[in-house]
């Protein structure tokens, strides 16, 4: 009887529940309004107060806040280069995160951990508008607000024991009014060393996360805690007054402040090869500094000869003692065409010691690279005299906090300036023979004086 009872009861409750859905539908079709209008649109000035309140937290900044400016520029452009930059940002993405998960998984016992798909989507983020601090101090302060609702799709699967999960992240929205800050600002591209970012405020993250096909995010009570969780998360670790800091240059380098001075006497080469078609060569010794965009110093060519003596004295400025090395070159001087190149080597300036000179005579090489076989054939060698003299501490000249700040104009300057004097009394060692027709060109401040071609003279400026 009590089995009979059971079925009965199952029985009712299925019958029970279908004929409440048929009903809740056809009340629901039945009550449902037909008389629809159309919405009463009208501008801004002649809403009400409580519409206004509606309406204000979709508004964009630069319309509530007259401290924020339209960048509507920035929107289209993001717009245009979004595709390309959809595809550069997952790359990063997925190139950033494969160390980091091949590090980890061996930790859980899981085989595997692999993007199946990641898209951000096809609509991008918009600026709302953006806020620009002016402060005295080497710093650029900009708050822009960021509005973002996408149609990202990022797929995920993890594989352990043999058996795969899958989830996927859809209809991202992320708002948030971070606080970039870019200091300190240097003379170096892209002209300041630190980004400092922060939010002013807790961010709305929300977005559907389905896992076997099903979204999470639809289950009572869990999009609230989700949400809620994630923006105590990101404020504890990056709302203001805490800083997320990338560094993108170093201060020191940046600032290129000459630590010293590198003095490079070339002295001579022994057993150069031949590169002439009558058996000789015309070598001459190119040197720089690495890191430093200055032009190479050259030495004088010596004609015709495989054992050069040069015996000449060159001052190099030093910033990166630790990162720069001295590189050398031997050429072939020719007339016509480009100059052989008879060999090289580098001597990093971190195995000078201060203050000492050093000779040292350098095989030339072909190249740099270990593994070329050709840097095995002789090539002739190289004598140098090195001398690296760092400046004292109190020789260094402390830069000042403003960048824009100039030195004073001697005693007897006067108020309008001074006439500078420029006078070119020779020139020396041109390289080449057949100089028929050489001047000198003079620039200061965008204007240009020439020397006469058939003689040097005095110009003023």
């Amino acid at each position: 009887m009590g089995f009979v009872s059971s079925i009965l009861g199952l029985f009712g409750f299925g019958v029970g529940i279908s004929i409440g859905l048929l009903v809740g539908y056809f009340f629901f079709i039945y009550f449902e309004s037909s008389d629809v209008k159309d919405p009463d649109i009208r501008p801004l000035a002649e809403q009400d107060s409580e519409s206004l309140q509606r309406l204000l937290p979709e508004l964009p900044f630069w319309v509530k806040n007259p401290d924020f400016d339209r960048v509507d520029w920035l929107n289209k452009f993001i717009e245009y280069m979004w595709p390309y930059l959809d595809k550069a940002i997952c790359k990063t993405v997925k190139d950033t995160a494969a160390p980091i998960i091949a590090e980890q998984i061996p930790k859980y016992k899981i085989d595997a951990v692999e993007f199946e798909t990641l898209t951000l989507g096809s609509l991008p983020p918009t600026f709302q508008g953006i806020k620009v601090y002016s402060t005295d101090e080497k710093e650029l302060i900009m708050e822009p607000s960021l509005k973002w609702a996408g149609n990202p799709n990022a797929t995920v699967a993890v594989k352990a024991f043999g058996l795969k999960a899958s989830a996927q992240v859809v209809d991202l929205q992320v708002f948030a009014l971070p606080r970039i800050t870019m200091k300190p600002l240097v003379p170096s591209f892209p002209c300041f060393a630190n980004i400092f970012v922060s939010l002013m405020e807790k961010p709305h993250v929300d977005f559907g996360l389905k896992l076997l096909g099903s979204d999470l995010m639809s289950i009572p009570g869990l999009h609230q805690f989700v949400q809620e969780l994630i923006k105590e998360q990101v404020a504890n670790m990056y709302l203001w007054p805490r800083t997320v800091d990338v560094q993108i240059l170093d201060i020191a380098n940046a600032m290129k402040r000459p630590v010293g001075i590198l003095t490079v006497k070339v002295l001579r080469a022994m057993k150069l090869k031949k590169k002439d078609l009558l058996g000789a060569s015309d070598p001459y010794v190119k040197l720089r500094l690495t890191e430093d965009k200055l032009p190479s110093k050259k030495t004088t060519v010596k004609h015709k000869n495989l054992n050069p003596e040069w015996n000449e004295e060159f001052n190099l400025v030093v910033r990166f003692p630790e990162a720069q090395a001295l590189e050398l070159h031997v050429y072939d001087w020719e007339q016509v065409g480009k100059h052989d190149k008879m060999g090289m080597n580098v001597v990093p300036l971190k195995e000078l010691p201060p203050d000492e000179p050093k000779t040292m005579t350098l095989d030339l090489l072909k190249s740099l690279d270990p593994n070329d076989s050709q840097n095995d054939k002789c090539r002739g060698q190289l004598e140098v005299e090195l001398t690296y003299k760092p400046f004292k501490e109190e020789d260094i000249v402390k830069e000042s906090d403003d960048l824009g700040t100039m030195e004073k104009a001697p005693e007897g300057t006067p108020p309008g300036g001074g006439l500078l004097v420029v006078i070119v009394h020779e020139a020396q060692d041109l390289e080449g023979k057949h100089h028929t027709n050489p001047f000198v060109r003079i620039l200061f401040r965008g204007e240009e004086r020439k020397t006469k071609v058939d003689s040097i003279s005095a110009e003023s400026v």
